[in-house]
């Protein structure tokens, strides 16, 4: 009788690898990005594939509602997409939407309170952010304020961090800091803002009626500019070791002491 050959063992096949879940924070594919900048939607920034002169009218429209763009390699948009269809079109999105300054100062008009804002100089870390906006949302903060341009946006982690507070506490995105200072300043707002040169300790200052308090980035501060936009700058004393708070702490402490004396005054 004749022996048959022995069969050949097969691998076999791996299965086909599905694409990855996207994270909350980001949208994928020209008509989910295309929507999200027609309806408002709060967004962070775009990123398009650079020399895709089909995204062209993408990226009018973001900049059109001030959308910062930027162009990348295909490979990049691929690595976060995880495999989805991106059509070299991907957006970071906003856990909710951002407010306008306008919006702001009207809603505390309507409940009869002078305006109380907090401006962030270029802060990066979403932590901070986080634990600024759960200050803000305790001490009777009427919205925050951030650049578009070398700052955390809101994030996922922002949003975690904040315990919430992000649903209650409104965020406006703002262009040039210096200008917006300037604009706030003729509607009747002082502008105080908080560092180690202060020329005053910060339960010294005034800080009741219409205001603007700056809190600088991690790190180096104030900018310059805007520095030079503060009606009078506020210090900490500190008799430890290290020469600086963190940012949010330091926020936090004049948040509180804005609190302190504003309801001292409305006891008068």
């Amino acid at each position: 009788m004749a022996e048959h050959a022995p069969k050949k063992r097969t691998r076999p096949a791996a299965p086909a690898s599905e694409p990855r879940t996207l994270p909350d924070d980001v949208l994928v594919g020209r008509n989910a990005v295309t929507e999200a900048l027609k309806s408002g939607r709060g967004i962070n920034r775009v990123l398009l594939v650079a020399g895709d002169r089909t995204s062209a009218e993408i990226e009018d429209l973001a900049r059109e509602h001030g959308v910062p763009v930027q162009l990348v390699d295909r490979s990049k948009i691929e690595s976060i997409a995880g495999g989805m269809r991106h059509q070299g079109v991907l957006a970071y999105v906003a856990p909710v939407a951002y407010a306008e300054l306008d919006d702001i100062l009207k809603a505390a008009e309507e409940k009869g309170e002078p305006p109380f804002l907090l401006l962030l100089d270029e802060l990066e870390d979403p932590h901070n952010l986080g634990a600024l906006l759960r200050t803000a949302d305790a001490t009777g903060v009427h919205g925050v304020l951030i650049p578009k341009r070398r700052s955390v946006p809101l994030t996922a982690t922002v949003a975690k961090t904040s315990a919430g507070a992000v649903e209650y506490v409104p965020v406006a995105r703002i262009g040039n800091i210096a200008q917006t200072l300037k604009g706030l300043k003729k509607k009747g707002f002082w502008v105080a803002g908080a560092d180690m040169d202060g020329s005053q300790q910060y339960w010294e200052a005034d800080l009741t009626g219409p205001l603007v308090l700056v809190v600088g980035g991690e790190g180096h501060g104030m900018g310059r500019l805007t520095k030079e936009q503060c009606d009078f700058i506020v210090q900490m004393p500190m008799v430890g070791h290290i020469n600086s708070l963190n940012a949010s702490v330091a926020g936090s402490i004049l948040l509180y002491e804005s609190l302190r004396q504003r309801l001292l005054k409305a006891k008068k």
